[in-house]
């Protein structure tokens, strides 16, 4: 009867043996609800594991025993993959191809210095062959390579470990010819963060992986005559981007090689030159653009409505840039300033040094270039010290006071002294004007002439006041300065005033002195 109660109220399994201690009969629920939560959690997870109830907790937690399966299997395919005589092989021939690439890479350094570098011109071609002589050893030591995946793949071996150092050696190639070629910080950032990403992919064998995910990301841009819909991947932006970078600089270095030939034409006028040049920057990288797409295989005929939205939206949101691209055109079309004119806008001075698509730049006397907008000279206008003929004519004022007697002389010899100044013109002559009798001086205007406005007008201007100022004092004339009447009606009592002459003697003094010559 115990053992019939007892089985009732613990609840075990038949078979199992009855515990007539109390403290037994507590814990067996217990034992019984831990090993069902261990059953239970090993049927959720769907996991066959033996979980071992002598396991600490923190192994438990961090699971050494699935970390001790994945290190195992990965020693498994270690085994299987790389120590093979394949490997062996192609290890063999990695190390073996330094050997030959150092004979062969300072021979062929040689050849291209004595036989390429010295026929290439300056510039881009120059740099280019002097980069390839720099980067000869690695240069040998790709061909080598190469050689190597050809002739594994003939005999039926492996080349996968060659063929992803190819590809590492490749990218470091292509960096150091950019680097050393365009010499530019952008350039070889974007050879960087695009050779070493694509060489990597290369190398673990997951490149066509990406690029299949590449084409499979797309967006549909329209349909074509027949109907079928256009869609553009992201594969597809990368080409165009790549395309259009190669096109672009292609097109920089064939503007300038043109430019170069086109400046070198004595026949063409300044404008004219730079008219084509404008031409050139605008059209070459719209060629190479229009090229790179069409390369990529983009639908033209699908963006007739979208451009034509994309258009007037351009249209009104830069209608200022729009404005100062056909505004260059209008200045050189009808050469109202030119590069080396001599011009003066707003409180700029200085003389034209470049002309490009948005702006002026015009260079002032101290050394600072004023970067100024196309549409300012439409629209302000500007005073061309230049345009027609380089010779201008400046104006140095100056006055006297009515004391002097020889007015005409001192006009010839102010004449006589400007043809003393380095930069002032003997024809045409100097002209001194009487120009007007003033309130407090009678005022000259001295006008002269110089051929060479680039080198400044002020002063030119200074110098030649200098000159007058020597010979005013020379010939004791006296400049006046503004002088005032001043009528007292009334004054305060008490104020007492002292009336001073020029000798500081005041006028009480002068009376007794006065007085006393009596």
């Amino acid at each position: 009867m115990q053992d019939e109660e007892t089985r009732g109220e613990t609840g075990v399994n038949e078979g199992a043996e009855p515990a007539n201690d109390p403290a037994s009969e507590h814990a067996a629920p217990n034992d019984d609800a831990r090993d069902g939560a261990t059953e239970a959690s090993v049927s959720n997870s769907g996991d066959v594991a033996v979980i071992d109830p002598e396991a600490s907790a923190i192994e438990q937690l961090v699971g050494f025993d699935a970390l001790r399966g994945e290190v195992a299997e990965f020693v498994g395919w270690f085994e299987s993959q790389m120590l093979t005589v394949d490997i062996a092989i192609q290890g063999v021939i990695l190390f073996a191809a330094v050997l030959p690439a150092a004979i062969f890479g300072p021979q062929l350094r040689k050849f291209i210095q004595s036989q390429i570098a010295p026929r290439a011109p300056y510039g881009v071609l120059r740099r280019g062959a002097s980069a390839f002589a720099h980067l000869a050893t690695p240069i040998a030591l790709f061909v080598i390579l190469q050689l190597a995946v050809l002739a594994l793949k003939t005999a039926g071996f492996s080349s996968a470990l060659i063929a992803a150092g190819v590809s590492l050696l490749t990218a470091w190639i292509v960096i150091r010819l950019v680097t050393l070629v365009i010499r530019s910080p952008f350039w070889s950032k974007v050879a960087f963060y695009v050779a070493w990403p694509i060489a990597a992919l290369d190398a673990f064998g997951v490149l066509d992986d990406v690029v299949i995910q590449l084409q499979a990301f797309s967006v549909p841009i329209g349909e074509d005559a027949s109907g079928n819909a256009q869609r553009f991947s992201a594969l597809d932006v990368i080409r165009t981007v790549f395309i259009f970078g190669l096109l672009f600089w292609a097109a920089s270095f064939g503007g300038n090689f043109i430019k170069g030939r086109i400046n070198a034409i004595d026949e063409l006028t300044v404008s004219f030159k730079a008219l084509l040049a404008k031409i050139l920057d605008v059209l070459l990288p719209v060629i190479a653009l229009i090229a790179a797409l069409q390369i990529v295989g983009f639908p033209f005929g699908t963006l007739a409505i979208f451009g034509g939205a994309v258009g007037l939206g351009i249209g009104l949101g830069m209608q200022r840039t729009v404005s100062n691209f056909f505004a260059g055109f209008t200045l050189i079309a009808d050469k109202s300033i030119k590069p080396g004119d001599v011009i003066e806008v707003g409180n700029t001075y200085g003389w034209v040094t470049d002309m490009s698509a948005r702006y002026v730049s015009v260079r002032t006397r101290d050394g600072t270039a004023h970067l100024v907008p196309n549409d300012i000279f439409i629209n302000e206008g500007v005073t061309n010290w230049s345009h027609s003929d380089r010779v201008v004519r400046l104006h140095a004022p100056f006055g006297v006071s009515y004391g002097t007697k020889e007015l005409r002389g001192l006009a010839r010899r102010v004449e006589e002294i400007a043809l003393d100044v380095e930069r002032v013109l003997k024809t045409p002559t100097p002209r001194c004007n009487l120009m007007e009798f003033g309130d407090n001086s009678i005022n000259f205007d001295l006008r002269f002439w110089i051929n060479d406005p680039a080198n400044g007008s002020a002063n030119v201007r200074s110098d030649v006041l200098m000159a007058i100022w020597d010979l005013l004092e020379e010939m004791n004339i006296e400049v006046p300065f503004p002088q005032r009447d001043l009528h007292i009606r009334s004054a305060p009592e008490g104020f007492a005033m002292t009336l001073e002459n020029r000798d500081g003697e005041s006028l009480s003094q002068r009376r007794e002195g006065a007085a006393a010559a009596e």
